[in-house]
C-alpha cells in the first residue's frame, strides 16, 4: 500500500492549555501581544478506520481512496492545508465513538470520515450532532444512517439503492423462487427487507430467509438448508471481504451442480478479493455501484493511478466511497474559504459531479448519494476476473427514502 507521510497529532488539550498559560505569562511579561489561534490554518479531518482487525481491507480501500484524491488534487484548498488524522477504531463501535469524541476535542478537527461498518457510523451520529460536526460517511450503507444525525452526508451507496434492482432483474430473468441468505446485522437485514419487498412484489418468492452472525460466520449449516429448499437461486449478501468463504462452501457442497444460481448484493464479489475467490464465481450476478471494471475514461484513470500508488491493490467500492468523500469535503473547503460547521455542511450538499462510478450527486435534502446501479455478472477477461457490467440503471435514489 502506498505509505504517504501521516501528519503528526494534535497534542492533548491539557498540554496545549498548558503551553498556552507559560506563553501568555511570557507575553505579559514582555509587553508582546500574543498570537491568535484563529492564525491556524490547518483544516483537519479526522479519518476513522478498521485498519486492524477483520474489516481491514475495508479501511486500507478507504484510506487508499482518500489519499490518492489528495496526491492528485492537493492537500490545499481555501486557504487551508488539508491535514488528515487518521485512527484505527479495529471495527469496534465503542472505539469508534471514544475516537470520534477525542478527535472532536482534542484535536479540533472540522470533519468527521471514513466508518467502514454501519454500527460505527450510527456510534459517532451523536458525537457529530451534539459537537454540529460533518460527518461524512464513505462505507456504510444502511438506509437510516443519514436519519440518525442532520450532520451526515454520504458518499458511499445504500444497501437498498442495489438490491431493489437485483430483484427487478431475477424477476425479469426467470428467477422465480429464492432463499435469502445476509450478514445479521444492519446492512444485511436492509437488504433482505428491501429485497423480499420487490421480488414478491415481481410476482417471485422467498422460500425462506437465513442470517448469519456479522464475526467468524460458518456458511456450511445455512447453506444446507438452502440447498433443501431447491430455489431457482440463493440470493445473499455478506460484508466486502467475506465473499470468498461464502462463494467456496457453495461450491464444496454442490450448490452449483444442483442448479442453484447466485445473485448478490455486490459487495459479495468484492473487487479486491474476485480475483482469489476461483472459477467457481463466474457467472455470479451482483448490483452494486461500482466496479472497477466500469468503461469511462474516468475510471480508467482512476484505477491506473490507484493501482500504481497501491501496488497488489485493485481498488473496490470503498475505495471509490473514500476518493468521492474526499472530493465532497475538498470541494466544500474551497467553496467556504475553509469555513466549518453549518456552512462546509451546506457546501457539501447538492454537489454534482463526475466519479469512476459514473454520474452522481449529493441529494440535498436527505444528505445521500444518487448515483447509477448496475447489474454484473463475473467474468473471465485477459486472465482475470471483473465484475462486467451487463445493464445499467440511471439516477438511482434510495427507495428508503423515496416515499
Amino acid at each position: 500500500m502506498w505509505n504517504a507521510p501521516r501528519p503528526i497529532l494534535a497534542v492533548s488539550s491539557v498540554r496545549v492549555s498548558a503551553a498556552r498559560r507559560r506563553l501568555l505569562a511570557g507575553a505579559v511579561c514582555l509587553g508582546f501581544a500574543l498570537p491568535s489561534m484563529a492564525q491556524d490554518t490547518a483544516f483537519r479531518i479526522g479519518l476513522i478506520l478498521p485498519m486492524t482487525g477483520p474489516f481491514a481491507s475495508t479501511g486500507k480501500q478507504l484510506e487508499a481512496g482518500v489519499r490518492l484524491y489528495l496526491a492528485q488534487n492537493g492537500d490545499m484548498a481555501g486557504g487551508r492545508k488539508i491535514t488528515l488524522i487518521v485512527k484505527d477504531d479495529t471495527g469496534a463501535p465503542d472505539v469508534t465513538k471514544r475516537i470520534a469524541q477525542e478527535l472532536v476535542v482534542n484535536d479540533k478537527v472540522q470533519v468527521l470520515a471514513g466508518f467502514g461498518l454501519t454500527p460505527l457510523a450510527f456510534a459517532s451520529a451523536p458525537v457529530a450532532t451534539q459537537s454540529k460536526t460533518p460527518m461524512v460517511v464513505m462505507a456504510a450503507a444502511t438506509s437510516s444512517i443519514t436519519e440518525a444525525s442532520p450532520w451526515i452526508v454520504r458518499s458511499s451507496f445504500t444497501v437498498p439503492q442495489v438490491v431493489t434492482a437485483l430483484a427487478d432483474w431475477a424477476a425479469k430473468n426467470n428467477i422465480r423462487k429464492v432463499v435469502s441468505l445476509v450478514t445479521d446485522y444492519a446492512p444485511g437485514i436492509d437488504s433482505e427487507k428491501y429485497f423480499s419487498q420487490r421480488f414478491t412484489t415481481n410476482g417471485g418468492q422467498v422460500l425462506e430467509t437465513l442470517r448469519v452472525p456479522l464475526r467468524s460466520p460458518d456458511f456450511a449449516p445455512f447453506l444446507q438448508k438452502v440447498r433443501d429448499a431447491h430455489p431457482d437461486a440463493l440470493f445473499t449478501f455478506v460484508p466486502a471481504g467475506v465473499g470468498t468463504a461464502l462463494m467456496k462452501q457453495f461450491a464444496e457442497r454442490g450448490l452449483d451442480k444442483a442448479g442453484i444460481r447466485v445473485i448478490a448484493e455486490g459487495s459479495v464479489t468484492d473487487d479486491d478479493i474476485l480475483n482469489g475467490m476461483g472459477d467457481g464465481v463466474l457467472g455470479t450476478v451482483t448490483a452494486h455501484h461500482y466496479s472497477a471494471a466500469h468503461d469511462s475514461a474516468v475510471n480508467r484513470r482512476f484505477v491506473q493511478a490507484f493501482m500504481k500508488a497501491n501496488p497488489g491493490m485493485r481498488p473496490n467500492f470503498m475505495a471509490v466511497g473514500g476518493y468521492d468523500g474526499m472530493r465532497v469535503i475538498h470541494e466544500a473547503i474551497k467553496s467556504t474559504r475553509g469555513a466549518g460547521g453549518e456552512a462546509l455542511l451546506a457546501a457539501m450538499k447538492g454537489q454534482i459531479f463526475e466519479s469512476p462510478r459514473g454520474p452522481m450527486f449529493i441529494d440535498a435534502q436527505t444528505r445521500d448519494v444518487v448515483h447509477n446501479v448496475y447489474i454484473r455478472r463475473v467474468e473471465r477477461v485477459k486472465g482475470e476476473l471483473w465484475n462486467t457490467e451487463i445493464e445499467t440503471i440511471a439516477d438511482v435514489k434510495d427507495p428508503g427514502k423515496a416515499r
